[in-house]
């Protein structure tokens, strides 16, 4: 296990880093304009009601979850689902929440590609986030005990590459998260649900959000390339 603790482990701690300035940022805006009450009165489940209806959409329910910033949507069950203070709340903050999650409801309804892909990717990204590293430590491990071969090694590649495909899914993450939040915007404004000025305070809201995709994504790259380098470094040891 010692070769998992090398100069590249600070490729971790930067990822990680990133990780938490990000969630410390959506966290802090989030709080920031959940105060903030919209003009408009409507709380995010009826925000979420208002564009559901206004893009034809009847067959997708909107359901309160437990927990903070727990908001997803499920396309598998057509389940809009709101924490507690986004979906009784009329903050902008709640609101922008809501619509950003409609976002994804009309993505799907319209065949996003990029939303597409990513469902496709699921099953594998699934087997790479959970098999991937273990493989890797397992397979320099018998590299090291059976002290050479190439068989541990193979495992090791092999896990590394399971790993890329859990990174690929992060990546392809990001263009279906922004695009959400652009569609919420604009329906927002498009709905008369949000003015101008809060249309921009949504805006940071969503931004703030954002950005936690982009740091998971960059620690991943991180942690992808520490797991190269270690592999091959072990590689090299074996020439």
């Amino acid at each position: 296990m010692g070769y998992f603790y090398d100069a590249s482990y600070i490729l971790v701690l930067i990822g990680a880093l990133l990780c938490f300035a990000a969630s410390a940022s959506v966290k802090s805006t989030y709080r920031r304009y959940l105060k903030e009450r919209a003009a408009s009165g409507l709380t995010g489940a009826q925000t979420a009601a208002r564009i559901l209806e206004n893009n034809g959409i009847r067959d997708v329910q909107i359901r309160q979850v437990a927990g903070e910033l727990s908001d997803h949507y499920d396309p598998a069950r057509k389940i809009v689902n709101l924490s507690p203070e986004v979906f009784n709340g009329d903050s902008i903050a709640a609101i922008s929440i809501a619509a950003h999650e409609c976002g994804h409801v009309v993505q799907h309804e319209t065949g996003y590609t990029p939303l597409n892909i990513r469902t496709a990717l699921v099953p594998a990204a699934n087997i790479g986030s959970n098999v991937g590293l273990p493989m890797i430590v397992v397979g320099i491990f018998l590299e090291n005990l059976l002290r050479g071969g190439g068989l541990g090694l193979l495992l090791a590649e092999v896990g590394v590459f399971a790993f890329a495909l859990a990174v690929l899914f992060q990546f392809v993450t990001l263009p279906v998260e922004f695009d959400a939040s652009n569609r919420a915007l604009q329906m927002l404004g498009d709905y008369g649900i949000l003015g101008a000025d809060e249309g921009q305070k949504a805006h940071k809201v969503l931004k703030a959000a954002a950005m936690t995709y982009v740091a998971a994504t960059a620690s991943s790259v991180l942690q992808l390339i520490r797991l190269l380098l270690i592999v091959r470094g072990n590689s090299r040891r074996r020439d």
